[in-house]
């Protein structure tokens, strides 16, 4: 058999650890706790009106920049929410997704042999969408329990050849909302190294505590050399309807949405029209959407520790993690899917260099006969294991 050419970059690529608790799950019915989905299965309001524009609405090409009743809809969010002031025409656009948006930006902004400053654990998409593009990846690996930024990692990484930083706020795996002093520390060195922010905010209404989501678009010297990139399915649980927000000044837009155009061009309108409406809902929704999420991970951790697990707190997204000790998190994870039925991911997965390898990542975005499930079976592992 002849062995076709391809790309040495994706066609290197292992399978993923993920993608093998994932199958380990289906094949043992294992409670997952690996994958970041909700059980819950959406607004039905937010629903309702996206089936009611596939019957009553236009199924044909969109704008390739978005419907403006949701590009409107976009920048009056972000202004009641963030304080950020956006030209829906010139400054929004709608993506298929905040993975497309991220992959789209990272083609428009580098050059081959461009620098790209990476923040570890990331998700992991960012590492081979930069590589694809030919970016070269410098590392930021941020420590457990806190993730904290500080100066002498940036000062270590960043150089004239700096052209974007790939920055993750609040942070996948860690549930990390970085404080207004690490964003001013960040923005700094992105003036100083005349850097563009590339902004994975998805999460930016996934937040705990009273905490407030903190863009970096907004801190001094940032309005003209940020991408802010959001996602409505974070917002509504609903990660299945892959519409992303993109958002930055005028002349990067629009390199931004040619790369778009050659990538899906557009995404659904019923989608669309439904987002616009789900953006412009009371604040009690969103208030309520965190209230609800923050329930659901203090009853987990709770239950984590009732059972001697090491719980390091998350202040933001679908996500906690637990301090293993001393066994490695590959093994852990490995071990808990296929002996005690839960699936849970190990942070090492995230990392590209010094990985951290005693945490490990659950998802507590369900209902709590699902969380009561997984802790009935973390009891069967023992606390001396973990």
């Amino acid at each position: 058999m002849v062995q076709p050419r391809m790309n040495a970059i994706l066609s290197g690529m292992p399978t993923t650890i993920f993608e093998e608790m994932s199958r380990v799950a289906r094949e043992t019915d294992a409670v997952n706790l690996g994958q970041g989905f909700p059980d819950d299965p959406g607004p039905r309001d937010v629903r309702e009106r996206a089936a009611q524009a596939v019957i009553e609405g236009w199924n044909q090409y969109p704008p390739m920049l978005g419907l403006p009743v949701l590009r409107e809809a976009i920048a009056a969010h972000y202004k009641h929410w963030q304080g950020l002031d956006l030209d829906p025409a010139t400054e929004v656009m709608v993506t298929s997704g905040a993975t497309e948006a991220l992959a789209g930006a990272l083609m428009a902004l580098i050059e081959p042999g461009d620098e790209v400053v990476l923040f570890e654990p990331m998700y992991d998409a960012y590492l081979p969408l930069v590589r694809r593009a030919g970016g070269v990846p410098r590392f930021v690996t941020l420590q457990p329990p806190h993730f904290a930024i500080t100066e002498e990692a940036l000062a270590g990484v960043f150089s004239e050849k700096t052209k974007v930083v790939l920055f993750n706020n609040p942070l996948n795996p860690t549930g990390t909302v970085f404080p207004a002093a690490q964003l001013d520390l960040l923005a700094r060195y992105c003036v100083a190294f005349d850097a563009i922010a590339l902004c994975d905010e998805v999460w930016e209404h996934i937040v705990f505590d009273g905490l407030q989501h903190l863009p970096l678009i907004v801190r001094p010297g940032m309005r003209d050399r940020t991408v802010k990139i959001g996602s409505a399915g974070k917002i509504f649980s609903l990660t299945g309807w892959k519409v992303g927000f993109v958002c930055a000044q005028p002349e990067i837009l629009k390199v931004l949405a040619k790369a778009h155009q050659f990538l899906t061009f557009t995404t659904p309108p019923n989608l669309q029209e439904a987002v616009a409406y789900g953006l412009s809902k009371e604040d009690g929704f969103f208030h309520g959407l965190r209230r609800d999420l923050q329930r659901s991970r203090d009853f987990f951790t709770a239950g984590l520790e009732r059972l001697g697990y090491r719980v390091i707190p998350a202040q933001g997204t679908y996500f906690l993690n637990i301090d293993i000790g001393e066994e490695d998190d590959v093994a852990f994870c490995r071990r808990l899917v296929s002996e005690y039925g839960v699936a849970a991911i190990p942070v090492s997965a995230f990392y590209a260099e010094g990985a951290v390898r005693n945490v490990v990542r659950f998802c507590f975005a369900k209902r709590d006969a699902t969380l009561d499930a997984a802790l009935a079976r973390l009891q069967g592992l023992g606390v001396d294991a973990a």
